[in-house]
C-alpha cells in the first residue's frame, strides 16, 4: 500500500492519543467511580456524534511530548438530540488535566468559534489548576495568555451569545473554576471540588489545613456560595440534567428555544389550584404546587433550588414554549427576600433576556429581609441593582399577583411601571405598602393602649386595611390590567405570551444583560 509508513505512523499517533495517560491511570480514575474525559464525552454525546480537534496536542515543553497526549484536554464537536455543540473534557490521567499554553490555545479557539458559529459549550472540569513549571518565569507567564495582546481576554471573559455549561466532576481548580464562573449553568457532582487553589497549595502558602469538602464541595456552593445551579449523586444525573437544561436554551441568541410537544394531562388540575394557597393569610405553603398546576406537566426545572431559597428561579414550558419563572416561596422566611435571592434573581434574569425566554413573575411576598445583617450585605444596593436588571429586560414578562405583594418587593417582581407586558392579580392578593397588621399598629399604634390592640376596635381597623389591599382597587384605576380567577391563570398565561411576544421581533430581545456578571 502506498504511503504504508506514513499511515502506521499516523495510526500509532492515533493509538497514543486515545490511550490517554495509559491503563494504569485509567484504572485509578475508575477505583474513584469516574469516567474518563473520553468516556464522558460519549456518554453525554449523541452516540458517534464527536468530532475531535486537536488530538494530536502535546505540551510545548522539552521532554514532555511523549507525556502530554492532547496535552490533557479532550475537545471538539459533537451532536446533543441532534442539536451541534462545542465540548471540552479535562483528561485527568494526564498530568492532572493542568492548564498549559497548547490546550490553552486549543480550549480558546473552541470557544470563541462557539459563539462565532452559534454553538452552546460544554465544559466537563476536572483539573489541578495550572501546569508548572510550564508557566513559571517571565516568559511561562507571559505567554500563557494565548499569544496575542487580547487573545486572554478572549478565553476569560463573555458576553453571552450561546449557552455556556460547566459540570464539575473531580478535583477543580484553577480553569474550571473560571470557566464555571463564566457558565450561564453548572452542575456539581457529588464527592467533587471546585476553587481557586487546592487543599495542597492553600498547606504550602498558608499552612491553612481543609478538606476538599470543606473548602469546595456541593453544599458550599449549592447552599452558601450559589455557584452552581443543580447537584448530581453522580455521572449519569449530571450528564442528563446538562441535555435536560439544553432542551429549553436555543442554540444562539439569534433565535427563540425549542418549543415541545404539550403533555396531555397538562393543565388538568387548574380547577383544583385554589386548594394549595390557605384561607388563612399567614399560613405558609409550598409555591412549588401552584407552579406545577400551571406550567406543562412535568416541565418544573429548578436553577439554584438550595440557595436563597425564599424565592424560586426555575425553568419550565406552558403551552409547549420555554418560560422562566421567579416565584416567592412562602415556606421560607415568609418569602421574604434576602439578599442571597436577590443575586439568585439578577443571574436568572440575565439568563433569560440573554436567550430570548420570556419571564412569568408570581408574587407572595412581605418585602425584602431587612436588619442589621442585611443592611451589612448591602440590601440595598442590591434591590437597586435588582430594580436595574429588570428595567433593561426586553424579553416579554407577565406578573400574577397570587396573594401579598408588599413594598419595594411589589416593584422588584415586576409590578406597576415596570415593564409587564401583562400584570393580573388573583382575587385572594393584598397590595399594600406593608402588611396590614403592620400598618395598623403604626397607624393606630398610637391611639390605643397596647393591651387593647387586638380588641374588636382593633381588629375593625385592620380589617379595613385587609379591604384596602383588595386588588380591586388598583384594576379599577388601571394599575393592573385584570382581576382574573386562578383556575384560568394557565390559559391567560398562554395567550398573554402570544400577544407578548409580538410579530416585529419574532421573539428575539435585544439581550441587554447579556454582559452583566452573574456571579455577584
Amino acid at each position: 500500500m502506498a504511503f504504508e509508513e506514513q499511515i502506521q505512523i499516523l495510526e500509532q499517533k492515533k493509538a497514543k492519543a486515545l490511550a490517554m495517560g495509559g491503563p494504569e491511570k485509567i484504572e485509578r480514575q475508575h477505583a474513584k467511580g469516574r469516567l474518563t474525559a473520553r468516556e464522558r464525552i460519549d456518554a453525554l454525546l449523541d452516540p458517534g456524534s464527536f468530532f475531535e480537534v486537536g488530538m494530536f496536542n502535546h505540551s510545548d515543553m522539552p521532554g514532555l511530548e511523549d507525556k502530554t497526549p492532547a496535552d490533557s484536554k479532550v475537545g471538539g464537536y459533537g451532536k446533543i438530540d441532534g442539536r451541534q455543540v462545542v465540548i471540552t473534557a479535562n483528561d485527568f490521567t494526564v498530568l492532572a488535566a493542568t492548564s498549559s499554553r497548547i490546550a490553552g490555545r486549543k480550549e480558546g479557539e473552541l470557544k470563541i468559534t462557539a459563539a462565532r458559529k452559534g454553538y452552546p459549550v460544554i465544559y466537563l472540569g476536572e483539573a489541578g489548576g495550572a501546569r508548572m513549571p510550564d508557566i513559571m518565569g517571565a516568559r511561562g507567564l507571559a505567554s500563557f495568555g494565548g499569544g496575542h495582546f487580547e487573545s486572554y481576554l478572549h478565553i476569560m471573559s463573555r458576553v453571552r451569545q450561546t449557552p455556556m455549561i460547566t459540570a464539575i466532576m473531580g478535583e477543580c481548580y484553577g480553569m474550571p473554576t473560571w470557566m464555571a464562573c463564566l457558565s450561564d449553568f453548572v452542575v456539581q457532582v457529588k464527592g467533587s471540588a471546585m476553587g481557586v487553589s487546592g487543599p495542597r497549595v492553600l498547606e504550602l502558602a498558608l499552612g491553612e489545613k481543609v478538606t476538599d469538602e470543606e473548602l469546595g464541595g456541593w453544599a458550599v456552593h449549592a447552599e452558601i456560595t450559589g455557584n452552581v445551579d443543580r447537584v448530581a449523586e453522580n455521572e449519569a444525573e449530571c450528564f442528563a440534567l446538562i441535555r435536560r437544561y439544553l432542551s429549553y436554551m436555543p442554540c444562539h441568541n439569534g433565535e427563540c428555544p425549542p418549543d415541545a410537544a404539550v403533555p396531555e394531562d397538562s393543565g388538568q388540575g387548574m380547577d383544583a389550584i385554589l386548594d394549595f394557597l390557605p384561607e388563612k393569610r399567614n399560613r405558609t405553603y409550598d409555591m412549588h404546587l401552584i407552579l406545577n398546576r400551571i406550567v406543562d406537566t412535568g416541565s418544573l426545572f429548578p436553577i439554584k433550588p438550595s440557595f436563597g431559597c425564599s424565592v424560586i428561579t426555575a425553568l419550565a414550558r406552558v403551552g409547549g414554549k420555554a418560560v422562566g419563572l421567579v416565584a416567592n416561596q412562602p415556606m421560607f422566611n415568609a418569602g421574604a427576600m434576602d439578599t442571597d435571592g436577590i443575586d439568585k434573581v439578577i443571574s436568572f434574569l440575565c439568563l433569560c433576556d440573554s436567550f430570548n425566554i420570556p419571564l412569568l413573575f408570581f408574587h407572595d411576598i412581605p418585602g425584602f429581609l431587612v436588619g442589621k445583617e442585611a443592611e451589612h450585605k448591602r440590601v440595598a444596593a442590591k434591590v437597586m441593582n435588582y430594580m436595574n436588571a429588570l428595567g433593561l429586560l426586553t424579553v416579554p414578562r407577565i406578573s400574577v399577583i397570587v396573594r401579598k405583594t408588599y413594598g419595594m418587593a411589589f416593584w422588584n417582581m415586576c409590578g406597576s411601571g415596570c415593564g409587564a407586558d401583562f400584570l393580573v392579580a388573583w382575587p385572594t392578593a393584598e397590595m399594600s405598602f406593608v402588611d396590614p397588621a403592620i400598618a395598623t399598629n403604626v397607624v393606630y399604634g398610637g391611639k390605643l393602649a397596647a393591651d387593647q390592640r387586638h380588641s374588636p376596635e382593633w381588629e375593625a381597623l385592620f380589617q379595613q386595611m385587609v379591604d384596602d389591599a383588595s386588588p380591586f382597587g388598583a384594576a379599577g384605576h388601571h394599575h393592573i390590567h385584570d382581576v382574573i380567577h386562578p383556575a384560568e391563570t394557565r390559559a391567560y398565561i398562554i395567550r398573554a405570551l402570544e400577544i407578548a411576544r409580538g410579530d416585529r421581533s419574532g421573539g428575539i430581545g435585544e439581550h441587554r444583560l447579556a454582559n452583566w456578571p452573574t456571579k455577584f
